[in-house]
């Protein structure tokens, strides 16, 4: 062996060795872009690598371009080797982070960048004492349940996918209506004419499910939600089932509307005629760093910005 071989293979143990964190981040804004750089030169500072994902490689580098020879891509990094993601944006971030590590489900620590950011953990001003707490891998993890999505035509399955917050069946015109059946543990429930379906994890309840009306679920209980979308029908309430059931939405031969599936507003697949959507949970979760330990009302309280002027507390024990 050459002796340029042999340095070479030295400088890629000592790489594979350091300790990597995949940094995600909403490059289409300046203000993610700076954080990126701020992350990366703390990262690189104690020793580690940053790692990057191909679709953000350009704008990352040429937006930084000190970081050019000292990071690597995802691409070229085993997954396992990874130990955590720092996502900079908002939810839509940080569930762009969730997909692509998907196959391999490392902690997900988000940095809020956007507007309300119920899934991160800090906001951008507490960056560099995020960072702090990553390297110094002081953070619990929390998983949270995630749906297995599948659309069938007779037996023939046609579309497979996940979520994290929901997948939902919606129609796609906007001047027809969907004709399905709503089914639950493979018993038909109700049908109607409406909008659209949306199906829920405990994660979603704040997300799409929440602006249609369905109740918000405390991450720890672990359920499903079904919420209809403009439902024409006098039984059309949003129901909460347990977390080994199945839900599952049937669109009737007689619709006329075209109808789609979106999986966390990201994975969009044409649904053909006589579709049925089946929805479970999956056994793969996703993991968030959690670096506080407030209670989950405390995060409701404080990303909604709820009136509790007035409250005096508990007086000794409830």
């Amino acid at each position: 062996m050459g002796e340029s071989s042999r340095a070479t293979d030295q400088r890629i143990d000592r790489v594979n060795d350091a300790r990597h964190f995949l940094v995600v981040s909403h490059t289409g804004r300046p203000a993610a872009l700076e954080a990126t750089s701020q992350v990366c030169a703390q990262l690189l500072a104690a020793g580690a690598v940053p790692v990057i994902a191909a679709e953000q490689w350009d704008d990352v580098h040429a937006a930084v371009p000190s970081l050019n020879g000292r990071t690597r891509r995802f691409e070229h990094t085993r997954e396992e080797h990874i130990e955590l993601v720092i996502v900079l944006g908002g939810d839509g971030t940080i569930l762009r982070a969730a997909e692509l590590t998907r196959d391999h489900p490392v902690p997900l620590l988000g940095v809020n960048l956007g507007h309300v950011g119920f899934l991160a953990e800090s906001e951008r001003d507490d960056l560099g004492y995020t960072v702090a707490r990553a390297l110094a891998r002081d953070y619990t993890v929390e998983e949270r349940m995630t749906l297995s999505v599948r659309a069938k035509v007779g037996d023939e399955v046609v579309y497979e996918s996940w979520a994290l917050n929901e997948a939902t069946v919606e129609k796609a015109e906007r001047e027809r209506m969907l004709e399905v059946v709503v089914e639950v543990d493979r018993r038909p429930l109700s049908s109607f004419g409406c909008d659209g379906i949306v199906m829920s994890t405990p994660t979603g309840s704040t997300a799409y499910s929440f602006s249609a009306g369905g109740p918000i679920v405390w991450p720890s209980v672990e359920a499903l939600l079904l919420v209809p979308l403009s439902a024409h029908a006098l039984f059309a309430r949003p129901i909460v089932v347990g977390p080994e059931s199945s839900l599952a939405v049937e669109i009737l031969q007689r619709t006329e509307a075209s109808a789609v599936i979106w999986c966390d507003g990201r994975r969009m697949f044409d649904l053909p005629p006589g579709s049925r959507v089946i929805v479970r949970r999956s056994p793969v979760p996703v993991r968030l760093a959690r670096l506080h330990q407030a209670p989950f009302t405390d995060r409701l309280v404080n990303k909604f910005q709820l009136p509790v002027s007035g409250w005096r507390g508990p007086v000794g024990r409830d």
